[in-house]
């Protein structure tokens, strides 16, 4: 079959993934402290309602609900034996939305972190990491997923171990990873850009790049270091919309469509090839960024602002970004 990513972007250039899963599922009576993957099971219609409204709004890509779908996170609810269950059934719901339509749409496979830190910091080797991300790598493969998404990740020995689950499982499903670079221009793990895309290209993979962190701007320096350090690397770029705020009760972000537009095209023009949002996007958003990366969109012309440390200038924060304990956090959607 051959890499049905890369056919797909030299068919269109540039393809424009979905944005966030949590807060939509909220929207649609998930209860915060739930885990979501159920509802794979529990309420697929509403999940699939979720992936409608992306692919009607322009997504070429569109990832699973399963971020949290290793048994290391399902079974902070009990859940872990059912986790190739879920992320079959994730796969499947997804599935339906993208061949309803009469054009090219990918589901792509969510694999997030485990939420356990590595030995010595912790009790997580790799073996055990690889066991937990192929189980729910399979059930993704199986429920017809066309790449395999490995997002939000901190920690190169965590990616090492879930892309090598990836791409032990027979066929050739693409793998994609995406780092969060959210603590002084590195990752929690104390990550670099460039020392991401140089050592994770080697692993394998199909595309690598940034997601979640904090705002557009961030994002925009994590593909600028990227495309810097491996100009041939395919680039994603999913920046969170904007900054969240606590207004009340509820946090809101502060990134509307037409900003989100705007950084679509910076990020492409910086060298991204896969574009989309995270956390606090939702399908208007994904609507103004598929417009503004059509090929007769005008061009948005708007001043760059920060930019991340680079790599020599970025020292480690005073644990050195390698010394937290504790559960890693959860997307907020």
């Amino acid at each position: 079959m051959g890499n049905i990513l890369k056919a797909t972007l030299d068919e269109l250039g540039t393809l424009v993934i979905d944005g966030a899963m949590g807060t939509q599922l909220f929207d649609r009576g998930l209860m915060s402290g739930d885990s979501p993957e159920p509802w794979n099971v529990d309420h697929p219609d509403r999940v699939q309602n979720v992936h409608d409204a992306y692919v009607g709004a322009g997504s070429n890509i569109i990832l699973t609900n399963t971020f949290g779908g290793t048994a290391n996170r399902q079974k902070l609810h009990n859940l872990q034996d059912r986790v190739y269950e879920f992320n079959k059934a994730g796969a499947e719901v997804a599935r339906r939305s993208a061949d309803a339509v009469d054009r090219t749409v990918l589901v792509a496979g969510s694999m997030g972190p485990t939420g356990d830190l590595f030995e010595p910091m912790g009790d997580l080797n790799h073996a055990a990491a690889v066991e937990s991300f192929t189980v729910q790598a399979q059930g993704l493969v199986d429920g017809g997923a066309d790449i395999l998404w490995i997002e939000t990740m901190s920690d190169l020995a965590e990616v090492r171990s879930a892309v090598e689950a990836a791409l032990s499982i027979e066929g050739d499903t693409p793998v994609c990873t995406t780092l969060s670079f959210d603590t002084k221009g590195r990752s929690m793990m104390g990550v670099t850009p460039r020392q991401a895309v140089r050592e994770i290209s080697e692993m394998g993979v199909t595309a690598i790049g940034g997601n979640c962190g904090n705002g557009l701007d961030e994002i925009e320096g994590v593909i600028s270091q990227m495309h810097d350090a491996l100009p041939e690397a395919i680039l994603i770029a999913k920046a969170n919309a904007g900054i969240p705020k606590w207004i009340g009760d509820e946090l809101y972000y502060d990134g509307n469509p037409q900003l989100m537009a705007e950084y679509a095209q910076r990020a492409r023009a910086l060298g991204a090839k896969i574009i989309g949002g995270c956390c606090g996007s939702g399908p208007e958003h994904i609507s103004a960024m598929a417009q503004a990366l059509s090929p007769d969109a005008p061009p948005v012309t708007v001043a760059r602002g920060f930019e991340i440390p680079d790599e020599k200038d970025a020292p480690p924060d005073e644990s050195g970004g390698r010394t937290r304990s504790g559960r890693r956090r959860r997307k907020a959607g």
